[in-house]
């Protein structure tokens, strides 16, 4: 009798390790749902400040349709072709799930559509193949900088759009104007007293130049994007902004470059950057981020005029730089980071992350 029922726990145990098992494989095999396909290429536009939101990338969508339909065609699809890439490369799931391989090919593709003639299908064909191609920069970039901790920002975005805009002028039928725009740099002319519509022009336009518009309701919508996502963020980036176009009028420069954006733009990802996204917003981050801003400011002409023999644009190369260069000095600050140094360490053990908002 004993050992009837020892056999028949046995059988009962071998049938439940393999029920278990089977549920275990059930389980493995089941499809694990994401966030879905639409909600992952929204946010690639959206991730273009640093937001993971897909109300906010339909609304950058929107507002680069506002300007021309063609523009928010290519930043959308810039993004579904960066994002469906890294898919299919096998890119790490929260990376594409939180957008972060769709917003350097959302801006390579908005780039060469802005800079290349949208209309041509050369463009099309060469925004298509730049956007596969970015998501393997991207892979190097990050593997790269992981061994200071820093993340890639839009450096791949910076190197492939420069790549492609000096050897342009190279190439027939990808080129659609007359000589090439290599030129030496000049000193500044032109009047440098800003007019109170200039001002405010300026406050919105720092933030449409990020995606290489002047126009002043594109960058409100912009705005109204990330207000959406975060107050925090919204605030941040106007005082970017803000902090953008004193810096510029403080040092000099012509009212023309102040009131079309393309003084300040920078100013806005750096302040976003540096409070808020890659290191806690409090009051002490916020100055240093202000700091920050003035800082990419400044380097703007200074990387303009480097690139310019060459036929090359200064994009978010002087963001790039100035956000590498604090992030990596915030170490050296506890008062910032939140951390002190640790045991024999002569500076805090720090890593360059942020949770990333959900849409």
């Amino acid at each position: 009798m004993a050992e009837r029922e020892c056999r028949l726990v046995e059988a009962f145990s071998g049938r439940r390790e393999r029920d278990v098992r089977r549920s275990d494989e059930a389980r493995w095999r089941r499809p694990q749902t994401g966030p879905g396909a639409g909600v992952e290429v929204l946010r690639g536009p959206a991730q273009v400040m640093f937001l993971a939101n897909a109300w906010t990338g339909a609304v950058f969508c929107l507002a680069l349709c506002v300007a021309d339909w063609r523009y928010g065609a290519y930043g959308l699809g810039g993004a579904a072709l960066g994002t469906g890439a890294a898919r299919l490369l096998g890119v790490a799931r929260d990376r594409v799930e939180t957008g972060l391989e769709g917003f350097n090919s959302c801006l390579v593709a908005l780039c060469f559509a802005v800079f290349l003639d949208a209309g041509r299908l050369s463009t099309v064909l060469l925004a298509a193949a730049g956007c596969a191609v970015v998501t393997v920069v991207t892979a190097a970039v990050v593997r790269l900088l992981r061994v200071w901790d820093l993340p890639p920002l839009t450096l791949p975005y910076c190197l492939l759009a420069g790549a492609v805009t000096v050897a342009a002028p190279g190439f027939r039928r990808i080129w659609p104007h007359g000589d090439s725009l290599a030129a030496l740099p000049r000193a500044a002319s032109g009047p440098t007293f800003l007019r109170p519509e200039e001002v405010w022009r300026a406050f919105f336009r720092n933030v449409s130049q990020v995606f290489f518009l002047d126009r002043w309701y594109v960058g409100a919508l912009l705005l109204a994007g990330v207000f959406l996502a975060s107050r925090v963020a919204g605030l941040v980036a106007c005082c970017g902004s803000a902090t953008g176009i004193l810096t510029a009028w403080a040092l000099g420069a012509p009212a023309a470059r102040i009131a079309d954006g393309t003084m300040g733009c920078n100013a806005v990802l750096v302040a976003l950057a540096l409070c808020g996204v890659f290191l806690e917003a409090t009051r002490a981050t916020l100055l240093y981020a202000l700091l920050g801003a003035a800082t990419a400011t400044a380097v703007t002409p200074a990387v303009a005029g480097l690139l310019a023999p060459a036929g090359g644009h200064a994009f978010t190369w002087p963001f790039v730089l100035t956000t590498f260069g604090f992030l990596l000095a915030a170490r050296s600050f506890p008062r910032l980071t939140g951390r002190g140094p640790g045991p024999g360490e002569a500076a805090p053990p720090w890593r360059v992350s942020a949770p990333v908002p959900s849409a």
